[in-house]
């Protein structure tokens, strides 16, 4: 039986890695710095447990980009002040200026793929991505996370209960 939805996206969510990764390597990143980078720049600080959660990466995988990236003068550790014994992730200038521009390729892309594609087509394509959430009701950046998010929406993805494991996301 062929998978009608989840190989289609496999193999769209192959290419995309695939042609990002050239992108990321002319600017002396990898894909993952890329991708951690371009999200820091929309979310910076950001807890290390919500970037494991949204890029999917074991913790010492995460670890080595976050340590990568700390060296180059890119990322830089600070406590984070509603918990003690973990850290938020910001980006530093230099960091913020290669996360506009991965950032930057990132929309380029989305743009040319767009302009392929008409309201319609892309309206049913938002159709199966929001039955795909609900089926699945994994929550992957809860609402609130990134700069805007006040003390009580990070205090709330801290605790047990508090909407993992439901729709929404990213």
């Amino acid at each position: 039986m062929t998978l009608r939805i989840l190989s289609p996206i496999h193999k769209a969510t192959r290419q995309i890695g695939l042609h990002l990764a050239e992108k990321t390597a002319d600017l002396g990143v990898s894909n993952d710095e890329g991708h951690l980078l371009s999200y820091l720049e929309s979310y910076s600080p950001a807890p290390i447990y919500e970037l494991q959660r949204v890029l999917g990466h074991r913790p010492s995988t995460l670890t080595g980009l976050i340590d990568r990236l700390q060296r180059r003068g890119l990322v830089r550790r600070e406590p984070n002040p509603e918990d003690g014994r973990s850290f938020l992730i910001t980006l530093t200038g230099s960091g913020r200026e290669l996360a506009r521009r991965v950032s930057g390729m990132v929309r380029q892309f989305e743009a040319h793929v767009l302009s392929g594609v008409d309201d319609r087509a892309l309206a049913g394509f938002r159709e199966v991505m929001d039955a795909i959430g609900g089926v699945a009701q994994v929550e992957i950046r809860p609402d609130g996370a990134g700069p805007a998010g006040n003390a009580a929406a990070r205090a709330a993805r801290q605790t047990p209960g508090s909407g993992i494991g439901k729709a929404g996301g990213e």
